[in-house]
């Protein structure tokens, strides 16, 4: 007996957007490359990942959703020995140890662990959807999503670590809970903030100075710089005078300017100043949608901030038809994951957001990011495919 797939409940529309959304990215890659040659080949790369993308897509589509309740403890199991393995073994690049070589090609866990928490916190969440209410069900769900925190903490990967949290938290309070124990859980976050506090290494805080707001005379305002005193002995530059290094917000600075420039309509495709003349850089991946304001100005921009909403609202309508609870927080989570990296990436762009290398969903370029997104879009797809009974013949 073989399961018939129907294909009336998939979601071309979202599929259509996802895909316009990819083409403006390889048009964008393509702008933001063109005068370096050393990747100057980046848009037809970007391509080939689309195509790969939309395989993994279609093929996580077609397989049942409900499946990956069966293997959501082994993988979890198995991401967070191989987060144990990149802390003991692991390649740094950037800055950060968060890779390990496997046959000569270096492989990022913490990419594939996004889905691997949102998989798993979702069996666990409907698997103990009746005790949610109780408080230790409650700090089991949070145990389980903090040791998987704590190790890309430390490698250091802060983006990855936030965004973790936050699809976490989105999942948990999706799940519902008592909100005496939110208030509780809240009380426990605010003690807790000088102890993270003092983890933050000297980077990571200058990221976050740096888009503090100023004074006239370009120093942090004295209550923050007050409290920053009081929190830490010692305070990067950044943290007293963000403009005084200027290579920690020079790209921030050129980001704004790029998008100033831009205006109400832009300056035009591959017209783009702070872009054409390579005072931005990675303009290619976290810092493409200064490049999109540049070229196609607020208008552009803001049409391009709508589609990626629009996919956002449209896996949230999947949610809410889901025919279980693990389907609905399957696509609650992946809804969550994908708004969280539209507002840290518009957000570094703008200055309102510390640096956090999260790309821009579907447009920024890179395999591992793009192809891991189409995947998402292929879970969320498999659940609208069978919010109807599987038909059989």
């Amino acid at each position: 007996m073989f399961a018939r797939i129907n294909w009336r409940n998939f979601d071309w529309l979202l599929l259509l957007v996802v895909l316009i959304l990819s083409g403006i990215g390889v048009a964008v890659i393509y702008s933001a490359t063109r005068n370096s040659p050393d990747l100057v080949d980046y848009w037809q790369r970007q391509i080939n990942f689309i195509a790969f993308g939309l395989i993994a897509l279609f093929v996580v589509a077609m397989l049942d959703y409900r499946q990956l309740s069966i293997v959501a403890v082994p993988s979890f199991l198995l991401f967070l020995a191989a987060l144990v393995v990149v802390y003991l073994f692991g390649e740094a690049q950037g800055g950060s140890k968060s890779w390990i070589s496997i046959g000569g090609t270096l492989v990022q866990p913490t990419e594939a662990g996004k889905f691997l928490i949102i998989i798993f916190l979702a069996w666990y969440l409907s698997w103990f959807r009746d005790s949610m209410h109780k408080l230790p069900y409650l700090l089991m769900a949070l145990v389980l999503l903090l040791a998987p925190l704590a190790l890309v903490y430390i490698q250091p990967d802060f983006g990855m670590t936030i965004t973790y949290a936050f699809m976490g938290g989105v999942l948990i309070l999706a799940a519902g809970v008592r909100y005496r124990h939110l208030a509780l859980l809240g009380a426990g976050a605010l003690a807790a903030i000088p102890i993270f506090a003092s983890t933050l290494q000297g980077y990571m805080l200058a990221r976050i100075c740096i888009f503090l707001p100023t004074d006239e005379e370009g120093h942090v305002i004295a209550p923050i710089l007050s409290i920053l005193r009081t929190a830490f002995d010692r305070l990067p530059s950044e943290c007293i005078q963000p403009e005084a290094n200027t290579a920690a917000s020079y790209n921030v600075e050129q980001a704004l300017i790029a998008v100033g420039n831009g205006g109400l309509t832009g300056m035009g495709w591959t017209q783009g100043t702070q872009n054409q003349l390579l005072f931005l850089r990675v303009r290619h991946t976290d810092f493409i949608f200064s490049v999109i304001a540049e070229e196609f100005g607020m208008i552009g921009a803001a049409l391009i901030l709508l589609l990626l909403l629009f996919v956002v609202w449209r896996i949230l309508r999947i949610a809410e038809s889901a025919p279980d609870q693990f389907g609905k927080l399957l696509t609650t989570g992946i809804a969550a994951l994908i708004f969280f990296q539209i507002v840290i990436n518009v957000g570094m762009n703008l200055k309102i957001m510390p640096v956090t290398g999260l790309t821009l969903p579907f447009i920024s370029y890179g395999g591992s990011s793009l192809v891991s997104m189409l995947f998402a879009i292929g879970l969320a797809e498999s659940v609208a495919m069978r919010h109807r009974k599987i038909e059989f013949f």
